[in-house]
């Protein structure tokens, strides 16, 4: 379906300064009528294009292209129509949408519009081809004289997610190029709802109705967002008309030998009154006021160093997030007050000049300069538009002003055009372009600063560094089983290196040693795989037996809760490794009870170090960030839940990819620390009692700087070795299996904690600290909350004592015979939150353990 939204806020309009539409004079000698919305006059005038395709053009006042125009009124229409998006999405829709302009002439706007939203990235179309980056996309503008227009995102998840696209154009005329574009993405990301955003609705009535067509077509909501509407009326033999109107001048305009078609001085026309709350600084007397340099003098041209933030975009060409809209709002007050020091001291009336694609920076540092100073300031850029010149009241383009193309642009040299600056009376112009326009041409006799040179009597020329999308690292697609791993190869896909081939285990008491005295980080190197006695594989089947159906529900349970709150097709992403039997196990269920086949993938997370930030470059481009549930086996402390969210937070920041989400879910959490859980019991988990023989035979992760390079994912090793005492697929088929005799009680359980509140406490943290002070320990990453943690200790590190709660029954049977092979003390307490609690030695050297390797006490 489609809906109209224009009924935005009234303004008056003005005509221009003698009273005349700047779309008079076309009007008159074509017959073409605007009709519609009584704003439409004051922003948009006439003017005629030298195009086969179509005669006239209409030519906005308040976009910033052609007419220069204050860069308040410029922004303010753009961030209004943007709020006007967010109004009618919604927040929650806002912040799954992308923003969409098209090249050239609608960056800056869709730019302003993604400012309004306020939430969600932004990519705006281009026609320069980029080295190094694959087009995600393309399509075709019919009327347009430059066609073919690329999609160039750096993160192709831009596309990847199923929200809003809000598309931007500064009008909508015959639809074509919308409906062209959404054909093309529609085929390959489709989605439920478009929205359409222009500064004007100037369809046809045989138009009108085609948007609704189609969007029935794809079925997909098609929603128009406009600041005005009405539409253009056009005579039969218009197109034939305009063409030998448009000959006629530029003949007379050849022989006079004026090629920059530059009138001396001319009065600037019909701007719209400025939004409510936006001021717009009237235009003076003071035009006129500029001087020429004298001919053949070179341009008095100074550059202007802006100390553009390093890596920030110049615009959204490859993407440009809420993240680099913040940074570059930081930086725009003193790239700002850089301009004003360079103006001369005497300048009442500046403009700054963008250059064609790039619209957004140049236009925001106009409108810091306009806030900051008691300057006039106006703004338009540079277009590769070939419109004709005529030097009356009721035509738009009253100058123009021709130069070489300086961008070594992909389709050939060409002429490109500067409008409505000839003649105004500024006392400088401030050219903004981006590096990759910096080239001889620019500077070059007929070039660009040398044709503003003769109507202003000075010139500044900043440039911003063009944004050179890093070339995506080529990360190997995810290790599978049984390559890697004894899991079946459709049942996790392990974004790790293998490292088996790399010795890497050392005795359990040199790592304690090293890793207490700040030597190493546990991460850098793996402990000697326990091999369980017969006594403990004995335990292990038996807990596993009595425990299986008790798992079975937590399973169904955080399965459950995943599936109502946080996504209907999520994309499982365990922590490694001990989140891996759980995120299978999460698949097996969506598989039995909803049919479901969900993508798993294991990734590695460090305490201290963060996550594996290739292993989500990875996902990024593979899947909706928005999507992704991180999994893991159950919490202890907390520490892990708050490291994910540490380095999700600085992961967005240096990378600019926003979506995945922080909060984990755990098939237990006895610390209370996070929100989607199966249990919050704190009981044996059979996965817990082993290591990589429950885990698909693989280790602990690896991250040591000489074999994990900086675009490399993280390590871990197969123990292929192992496999005659592997249980992995056995723990996970004797879960399974309980599957259809707890369904019943788990959906009932997730609807209860669906209703319930469920925020976390950290009690299990304030435990963890009231500890380590009584004990004297005054470390809590030496305490080891809950079975599983417990496990662990004993497992991996040089235990001092594990602490139990009075009465706890057979969940201890296997962390009390690890005590007695290790001589590790159990100590009863009342009132412990968790089932148990594992200290590691404190202060460890070599020397607290006996020659038998036993634990002594301090």
């Amino acid at each position: 379906m489609e809906k109209a939204v224009n009924e935005g806020e009234h303004r008056e309009v003005r005509d221009g300064a003698d009273g005349v539409w700047s779309g008079s004079w076309v009007a008159e000698r074509l017959g073409v009528e605007l009709a519609g919305d009584g704003r439409l006059p004051g922003l948009l005038g006439l003017a005629l294009r030298r195009n086969p395709k179509r005669a006239h053009l209409l030519v906005s006042n308040v976009l910033g292209k052609h007419v220069p125009q204050s860069p308040s009124v410029v922004y303010g229409y753009g961030v209004e129509l943007g709020r006007r998006v967010r109004d009618l999405l919604g927040d929650d829709e806002a912040r799954r949408a992308v923003v969409l302009g098209y090249a050239e002439t609608a960056t800056g706007l869709g730019h302003s519009v993604a400012d309004g939203l306020g939430l969600a990235p932004y990519l705006h179309s281009t026609r320069r081809p980029v080295a190094g980056v694959t087009p995600a996309g393309g399509f075709e503008e019919s009327h347009s004289h430059a066609t073919s227009h690329l999609l160039l995102p750096e993160d192709p998840a831009l596309f990847t997610g199923d929200g809003p696209l809000v598309l931007v154009d500064d009008e909508f005329s015959t639809g074509n190029t919308v409906l062209n574009t959404v054909r093309d993405l529609h085929g390959r990301y489709p989605r439920r709802r478009y929205v359409v955003v222009a500064l004007v609705d100037m369809r046809s009535s045989a138009d009108a109705g085609r948007l609704a067509e189609f969007a029935g077509e794809i079925g997909a909501r098609v929603d128009l967002v406009t600041a005005a509407s009405g539409t253009v009326r056009l005579p039969e033999g218009v197109l034939e008309k305009g063409q030998e109107l448009v000959a006629r001048y530029e003949a007379e305009s050849a022989a006079s030998g004026d090629r920059s078609s530059a009138a001396p001085s001319w009065p600037v026309a019909q701007f719209p009154a400025p939004l409510e709350g936006v001021a717009d600084t009237p235009l003076s007397g003071a035009r006129g006021t500029a001087r020429p340099a004298p001919t053949g003098q070179q341009p008095d041209c100074d550059r202007i160093d802006l100390h553009w933030p390093a890596g920030l975009p110049d615009g959204g060409r490859h993407g440009f997030t809420p993240a680099h809209r913040a940074r570059l709002e930081a930086a725009l007050p003193t790239m700002a007050a850089r301009i004003a020091e360079a103006l001369p001291h005497n300048a009442r009336r500046v403009h700054v000049l963008g250059f064609e694609e790039l619209m957004y920076a140049p236009l925001q540092l106009a409108r810091e300069l306009e806030r900051t100073t008691g300057i006039e300031v106006r703004y338009s850029t540079t277009t590769r538009s070939p419109v004709l010149a005529v030097d009356d009241p009721g035509y738009a383009i009253r100058t123009r002003l021709a130069f070489p193309a300086h961008d070594d642009p992909a389709d050939g040299p060409g002429e490109r055009y500067a409008y409505n600056v000839a003649g105004a009376g500024f006392d400088a112009v401030v050219a903004v372009v981006d590096s990759a326009g910096d080239t001889p041409a620019l500077h070059a006799p007929d070039g660009l600063l040398a044709r503003l040179a003769a109507h202003t009597p000075r010139v500044l020329l900043a440039v911003i560094p063009s944004y050179a999308p890093e070339r995506p690292s080529m990360l190997p697609e995810p290790l599978r089983g049984p390559a890697f791993s004894s899991y079946a190869p459709e049942e996790v896909g392990w974004l790790l290196q293998d490292l088996s081939d790399v010795t890497l285990e050392a005795p359990t008491e040199e790592r304690e040693e090293a890793i207490q005295s700040g030597g190493a980080h546990y991460a850098e190197s793996l402990p000697v795989e326990y091999q369980p006695s017969e006594e403990y594989q004995e335990l292990f089947h038996a807990a596993l037996e009595e425990s299986a159906t008790r798992i079975a529900q937590a399973v169904g349970v955080v399965t459950e809760t995943v599936l109502a709150e946080r996504s209907p097709r999520p994309v499982l992403v365990s922590l490694a490794r001990a989140g891996t039997p759980v995120g299978i196990l999460m698949r097996r269920w969506a598989q039995h009870r909803h049919g479901l086949d969900l993508p798993h993938y294991a990734v590695s997370i460090v305490r201290g170090r963060g996550i594996d930030a290739n292993a989500l470059r990875w996902l990024a481009r593979h899947h909706d960030p928005r999507d992704v549930v991180f999994v893991d086996g159950w919490t202890g402390k907390g520490a892990i839940t708050r490291e994910l969210a540490q380095a999700l937070e600085e992961f967005e920041k240096s990378d600019g990819i926003t979506g995945f989400s922080p909060e984990i879910a755990v098939l237990a959490d006895p610390g209370s620390c996070v929100r989607t859980y199966g249990t919050r019991e704190d009981f044996l988990i059979p996965s817990a009692c082993l290591n990589s023989t429950v885990s698909g035979l693989i280790s602990r992760t690896v991250l040591r700087a000489d074999l994990v390079g900086p675009h490399d994912f993280h390590g871990a090793k197969f123990y292929r070795e192992l496999a005659g005492t592997d249980v992995s697929v056995a723990f996970l088929d004797a879960v399974s299996a309980r599957f259809p005799e707890v369904t019943d009680a788990a959906c009932a359980q997730a609807k209860e904690l669906l209703a319930s509140d469920r925020s976390p406490t950290w009690e299990g943290w304030a435990a963890v600290e009231r500890i380590s002070e009584e004990y004297a320990i005054h470390d809590v990453n030496l305490v080891k909350p809950g079975v599983g943690e417990t496990t662990r200790v004993m497992l991996r590190r040089v235990p001092w004592k594990v602490l139990a709660r009075a009465g706890a029954g057979s969940d201890l049977d296997h962390v009390r015979l690890l005590a007695e092979q290790r001589g590790v003390p159990v100590e009863e307490v009342d009132g412990l939150p968790y089932t148990c609690v594992g200290l590691i030695h404190p202060k460890y050297t070599r020397g607290a353990t006996g020659a038998d390797g036993k634990a002594v006490s301090v």
